[in-house]
């Protein structure tokens, strides 16, 4: 009888990475999960960057449509998307960015070293508007149209391509 409790957590173990393997094996790495494509933004208040004031993100998004990014100063792929963004800002493209999970004084810094790209700049301190989002990581851009529903969804660093993807969207 001791061997078999000996041997048990081998076998949960075992069972548990058999689990995993299968899991693994089924998940389509490819699928984003889009749950609020097509439905209307959140109806959100933030602070600004700038001053602290409270901003509803549906006034700072108004006039659409225009981008929404979550992104993060500690957030290795949020530089590697910022060209795109910068290239955005000087196309007359409106971009509308949220600091997830930041400090605002990292949030200033990043922004002052790479450039800013951001029509608006609102704080998301303790992720809940990412939360209502339906972000699972940043950096996550969303295409908010001019009625204030949301028409897609790219979850990574933007590529130029991707960018002219949501753009064309944005046409239709």
């Amino acid at each position: 009888m001791s061997r078999w409790l000996a041997a048990l957590p081998l076998v949960v173990l075992v069972g548990l990475a058999l689990l995993f393997g299968i899991y693994s094996l089924n998940r389509n790495p490819d699928v984003q999960p889009k749950a609020l494509v097509g439905k209307p933004m959140p109806e959100l208040v933030l602070p600004s960057l700038e001053d602290g004031r409270d901003v509803a993100v549906r006034e700072a998004t108004a006039g659409g449509p225009v981008l929404v990014n979550f992104f993060a100063s500690w957030c290795a792929p949020c530089e590697i998307e910022h060209p795109v963004l910068m290239d955005l800002k000087q196309r007359q493209i409106r971009v509308v960015g949220i600091a997830y999970k930041d400090a605002p004084e990292n949030t200033r810094a990043f922004l002052t070293r790479l450039g800013d790209p951001y029509a608006a700049r609102l704080v998301d301190r303790d992720g809940r508007a990412g939360i209502e989002f339906g972000v699972t990581g940043v950096p996550e851009t969303y295409l908010i149209g001019a009625d204030g529903m949301i028409i897609d969804k790219h979850t990574g660093p933007l590529t130029g391509a991707d960018a002219e993807r949501l753009i064309a969207r944005a046409d239709r």
